[in-house]
């Protein structure tokens, strides 16, 4: 055996070890997502966590609605898409071909019962498995439940704000079915709180990070960056006049070269184009500003945005996928996360600081766990750049002409210092093997 090909075998041996921990048994585990596998941050989270334990050794399937799951690296976990008779309840609306979408909440429960049986009813039919991890409490908790297995649920911020919250019958529901399952994952202590604020005193659980796949986003250099983002853009489908709202724009390749031409510094915001998440604020932040910004993403307030984005340097691109990003963010000065609404965590920021990028972020709820964890690694002196209050633009326009003012080696030490928080902090290593450790 080659000597490189037997150090590869070795140090994956180890990252393994390390996953599924000493002395450890592989497991069966079916993560359950009743959505799709790209887009938001519960669908990717689902996909890469059953890959990481995947890859780890363990006896993974992933159940979905994905159509296409060929398109994703997935370890070589395997796929199930449950027939769930046409229904998909949603915590936003949003459109979903072959699908009829209604918020959880204008659904009936006996609509909600059966989309739940149709779900559990899928695991059961797979066999036996050690462990069912299940995403969102609801529908996610109550397809655990239901299918006879230890079950543990992922909490997030969407379905306890939007669906949850000041609904008696669904945080009722929620709180049952969190106190029969092994574990409670959270993503963050705001959303602890939330649990405990809809769902009412739940034991079990435990505050651990989503987890950023530290291998993918990565640093490079902007021309290298540049090169392959153009590429990545080259393979996208054809989307005639924008008329799909899921593809990225038409014509991108060549905006995306025109635009990003030359040096200047260049802003990055990539998630849905919805009130929420304060997109208007970052636009108001940049007027009196040399910069460049790309936008990235799709939603009901596109065109109202646009309006709002005249006279500024701005692209908007459409919704792109993680082989776009990975090398947008890589190229990017900095990235900013704009949320008025609380989040369950920043994955969006923990995903650009691993790529080299310093995200400032809107100073609450889970994304101020991540503005904590970059100022302690940040220079002394720059711990203040990584956030900024609330829906305050001008202080945002503040930390934006800080952070691109910054040169040479003064702009390297942050930007080394956002990767090596990610890496220690959110790597998805780490947390697979944590969310592990709590049902152990």
């Amino acid at each position: 055996m080659p000597a490189h090909d037997a150090g590869r075998i070795r140090d994956e041996l180890r990252r393994r070890g390390a996953l599924m921990g000493v002395g450890a048994s592989p497991m069966r585990i079916f993560v359950w997502h009743g959505y799709l596998l790209s887009g938001t941050g519960s669908n990717i989270y689902a996909r890469q966590l059953a890959r990481e334990w995947g890859r780890a050794g363990h006896d993974v399937t992933l159940f979905s609605q994905e159509r296409r799951p060929e398109q994703f690296d997935l370890g070589g976990v395997a796929v199930v898409r449950p027939d769930v008779g046409g229904l998909l309840p949603v915590f936003v609306l949003d459109r979903y071909e072959g699908y009829e979408v209604k918020l959880v909440q204008d659904c009936s429960r006996e609509e909600l019962d059966a989309w739940v049986e149709a779900n559990a009813g899928a695991l059961r039919d797979q066999g036996p498995a050690d462990l069912v991890f299940v995403n969102h409490v609801l529908l996610g908790g109550p397809v655990g439940a239901a299918s006879g297995t230890r079950y543990v649920v992922k909490a997030h911020g969407s379905e306890l704000e939007y669906a949850m919250r000041g609904n008696d019958e669904l945080s009722a529901w929620g709180g049952e079915v969190l106190a029969g399952a092994a574990a409670t994952i959270v993503g963050s202590r705001h959303i602890r709180n939330v649990v405990r604020e809809v769902c009412g005193t739940v034991e079990g659980v435990h505050e651990i990070p989503p987890g950023v796949d530290v291998e993918l986003w990565r640093p490079a250099s902007k021309d290298e960056a540049l090169a392959r983002l153009i590429a990545e853009a080259r393979l996208d489908p054809a989307n005639p006049g924008n008329r799909d709202e899921w593809l990225p724009d038409e014509g991108n390749p060549a905006r995306i070269a025109a635009f990003l031409a030359g040096e200047r510094p260049t802003v990055v915001y990539f998630g849905k184009l919805i009130e929420n998440k304060g997109v208007q604020v970052l636009l108001e932040a940049l007027r009196g500003l040399d910069v460049r910004t790309v936008i990235v993403g799709f939603g009901d307030c596109r065109a109202e945005l646009e309006q709002q984005a005249a006279g500024l340097d701005v692209l908007f691109t459409g919704p792109l996928q993680h082989r776009h990003l990975v090398h947008l963010l890589a190229l990017a000065d900095a990235a900013v996360v704009p949320s008025i609404f609380p989040e369950a965590f920043g994955m969006v920021a923990a995903e650009a600081a691993a790529a080299g990028c310093p995200p400032i972020v809107a100073d609450h709820s889970g994304l101020a766990d991540v503005a904590r964890g970059l100022e302690e690694d940040y220079p002394p002196g720059r711990g203040g750049l990584a956030s900024f209050p609330s829906g305050d633009a001008a202080a945002l326009r503040d930390r934006l002409r800080d952070v691109l003012a910054l040169r040479g080696a003064e702009r390297e030490a942050l930007r080394a210092a956002a990767r090596r928080a990610a890496v220690e902090r959110w790597s998805l290593t780490s947390v697979a093997r944590r969310i592990l450790a709590v049902v152990d």
